[in-house]
């Protein structure tokens, strides 16, 4: 995909943005609480991608983690933004960001873990359902339905471990 943006097929660019810009829009949502302002920097995640797909080093981690990163970077800019310049509030930014990477974070965990233990969080958390309906529901006994729900909670619970320290003043990753 990095070499197709940096021969600049922009076939590739819609392919990346079918594939995450609900995770871009969702997480500068969550950070910016504004649904215009999540336009915006969705638009500019992109944008960034398109025009720098060098930036992206795979022996760091996913294409998906560098988006999620780059699309992070920027909403909380634009939040500073907006807060300088006395359009938002200022109190519990970092608390906001905090929050914002950590509900991100359980989302990518949620959607990547296989489909056996998100079904059984699903029904169990989403639908109400009890282990022995959640057992019944998926066809399995209830020791499986019990295994798959806690070892779904387990993957969850990392979300929150490793939060990212509190942001310098040029945000994440220093880069503008």
């Amino acid at each position: 995909m990095q070499q197709r943006l940096t021969r600049g097929e922009a076939a590739a660019l819609g392919e990346l943005y079918d594939r995450f810009a609900s995770l871009v829009h969702g997480l500068a949502h969550r950070v910016l609480d504004d649904e215009h302002a999540a336009d915006r920097v969705t638009r500019e995640v992109f944008g960034y991608v398109w025009e720098n797909p060098e930036a992206y080093e795979p022996k760091e981690g996913s294409m998906r983690s560098w988006i999620a990163a780059v699309a992070q970077r920027l909403a909380v800019q634009s939040l500073r933004r907006r807060q300088e310049s006395g359009d938002g509030p200022s109190e519990h930014l970092e608390e906001q960001v905090r929050a914002a990477s950590v509900a991100a974070r359980a989302d990518y965990i949620r959607t990547s873990m296989p489909a056996p233990l998100r079904a059984a969080l699903e029904l169990a958390y989403i639908q109400r359902r009890d282990y022995r309906q959640t057992a019944e529901h998926l066809g399995v006994t209830e020791d499986e339905a019990r295994r798959r729900l806690r070892l779904g909670l387990q993957m969850l619970s990392t979300a929150t471990k490793g939060t990212p320290p509190p942001l310098g003043p040029a945000g994440l990753g220093g880069q503008q």
